[in-house]
């Protein structure tokens, strides 16, 4: 009963939640129309919907965006975490959550300033990987046989370069449209320049250009996936983006770069007439260079043609030469015999006779004679002086008997051990050859060699290896059977005769 009495007395004016949401929404967009938001990029989330949810903030507050489907390619630019832009729209709540939102529909960098920094940023990493190195890039080629160009299907840019390329020399230009700015341009250009060159009829070089333009409008050049989509292709690339002041980082990773897109054509194509002026320059410096050489070797050929001697004349040279030689020889050789003659017997009128040869060899002979003789006679008397001195005692001589029988026996000992004969005598055979001489290697003599075979108790004869091969079992056979006959006396030591 109180609360009722409260509420009757009061004032204040009820309402529904569903009412003051509305009233809080119509005042929000009642206020603030279409406004514009400068603040950093957070949270970004991109649902499969295509709708893009996300935060701006900056040093002290945050608010919630979204940006629907059917603004997202009207919206300029591609939204990212951390950049700094300036969101256009409008302010609504969410009633169900009692929050509220900015709906964006344009977007932009804030200031050129930061699209700069940007730039440099992404510039300064990009020289750190070395993709704009000088020598990764690859040289354009002479004379391609097509040309790819990346760029817009309207605008001036494909006429300049379809009516350079025709006015230089015609070649098959392959187009691939593209959106050359807003959202989605940089996609587009990535895809291109993986797809063009994928075909089966890939260009030699490709050309990616579009007009001149805002910083704001040359984004998608500077965007990294276009960069490093440039970086990997094979095919070289020429840039022809904005005027000749413009500077994207495209240029810089490209093989070329292009103030314009006309002086990309000119530069992927020669001038046709320049090519054939240069061809017909060298064909006629070719042509002058063989005639100097023709001319040339035909003046060296001409001079020692004319050096050359007249056969004719060689060959009756040689003929008189050789009658001249010819009668010289029949002259001089009888007169050569005579000389020879005339030399041999000087010589055996020097020669001595052979009776003087004689005399005096034989006087040689008899002063030899005398002097051995004188020798000999001092010799004996010598001896016998000695053995006039000598005391025939008989003790004496028994003991100087009895020392040289010693003596001698001693040296018949020493010849003993040394003579062939008793190496013989222990089974050892001396073989000498047919000659004489002794064998003392088998590969001295072949087969069927004569050899004589010294024994302790004699010699014999002997054929080496005589048929070997078909004999060697019978042998063997025979010498078991004469092992087995062997007389006492041949058991004790003695050797038999070798059976030959």
């Amino acid at each position: 009963m109180a609360d009722e009495s409260v509420s009757k007395l009061s004032n204040i004016t009820e309402y529904s939640v569903s009412d003051i949401s509305g009233a809080i929404k119509r005042t929000l967009e009642g206020a603030f129309g279409r406004v514009r938001v400068r603040g950093e990029i957070t949270e970004l989330k991109r649902y499969p919907s295509g709708h893009i949810y996300l935060s701006l903030k900056d040093e002290s507050a945050k608010i919630s965006g979204v940006i629907w489907r059917g603004s997202v390619s009207r919206l300029g630019l591609s939204p990212e975490n951390g950049n700094e832009v300036i969101a256009t729209g409008r302010i609504s709540s969410y009633g169900e959550r009692s929050s509220y939102q900015l709906i964006i529909d344009r977007m932009e960098f804030a200031g050129e300033g930061a699209l700069l920094a940007r730039i440099e940023q992404l510039k300064r990493r990009f020289q750190q990987e070395g993709l704009f190195d000088q020598e990764r890039k690859k040289s354009l080629p002479f004379l391609p046989r097509r040309i790819g160009v990346i760029t817009s299907r309207s605008g001036a840019v494909l006429h300049d370069i379809c009516t350079t390329l025709a006015r230089r020399f015609p070649c098959e230009v392959i187009l691939w449209p593209v959106a050359v700015q807003g959202e989605g341009a940089a996609q587009q250009i990535v895809a291109a320049l993986e797809g063009i060159v994928q075909g089966p009829e890939a260009p030699d070089v490709l050309i990616v250009a579009r007009g001149g333009g805002s910083l704001e409008d040359l984004m998608a050049f500077n965007e990294e996936a276009v960069i490093r989509a440039v970086a990997a292709c094979p095919v070289p690339v020429i840039s022809a983006v904005g005027h000749e002041t413009d500077t994207t980082l495209i240029d810089f990773v490209s093989d070329r770069r292009a103030p314009t897109p006309t002086a990309a054509a000119e530069m992927a194509m020669p001038l046709r007439s320049e090519l054939v002026a240069d061809l017909v320059h060298r064909t006629a410096r070719l042509v002058n260079g063989f005639v100097a050489i023709r001319q040339r070797w035909q003046m060296r050929l001409d001079r020692l043609v004319a050096a050359l001697p007249d056969l004719p004349s060689l060959l009756d040279m040689a003929r008189m030469r050789l009658d001249d030689r010819s009668q010289r020889l029949a002259l001089a050789l009888p007169a050569q015999m005579v000389k020879a003659r005339a030399a041999l017997n000087d010589k055996s009128c020097a020669l001595p006779s052979l009776d003087f040869l004689l005399e005096k060899k034989e006087a040689a002979f008899a002063a030899v004679r005398e002097a051995l003789g004188t020798v000999w006679r001092q010799f004996l008397q010598n001896e016998q002086m000695k053995l006039l001195r000598v005391s025939l005692r008989p003790e004496i001589l028994k003991t100087r008997l009895q020392l040289e029988r010693t003596r001698l026996q001693g040296v018949e000992r020493h010849l003993v051990a040394v003579s062939p004969r008793a190496i013989l005598e222990r089974g050892y055979v001396m073989v000498q050859d047919s000659e004489g001489s002794p064998v003392t290697a088998s590969a001295s003599l072949g087969r069927q060699a004569l050899v004589r075979l010294h024994f302790s108790d004699g010699k014999r004869e002997a054929m080496l290896d005589p048929e070997f091969s078909s004999i060697s079992e019978s042998k063997k056979k025979s010498h078991s059977a004469s092992r087995v006959r062997k007389s006492p006396a041949q058991r004790k030591g003695k050797q038999g005769e070798l059976e030959l």
